[in-house]
């Protein structure tokens, strides 16, 4: 039987970061969406032009900073789980 391989701890920042790069930019891509239709509905209702600046910069851009710190935050904390759990199964798989 093989012995494991102790768990790698270099690769959780490489897997956090791009796991909340990712998650931002979909937030904001949702979310930006979601302001544009908005934006141009309430200006249709309000027979104004639409102001595409609002959708980007109070709708868009809050909602992709909220939700990637929450998913870094997350993110890290699974992973240091994660580390810490694959350090304990390697500890254990040794003893046997």
């Amino acid at each position: 039987m093989p012995t494991p391989r102790p768990p790698r701890w270099y690769a959780i920042p490489v897997r956090v970061l791009l796991v909340t790069f990712i998650g931002t930019l979909i937030a904001f891509a949702v979310s930006l969406l979601l302001g544009i239709i908005g934006t141009v509905a309430v200006s249709a209702l309000r027979h104004v032009s639409p102001n595409m600046t609002v959708a980007y910069r109070f709708i868009a851009l809050p909602t992709a900073v909220v939700a990637g710190s929450v998913i870094f935050l997350l993110a890290l904390a699974m992973e240091i789980r994660h580390y810490r759990q694959s350090k304990t199964l390697n500890a254990i798989e040794r003893l046997n």
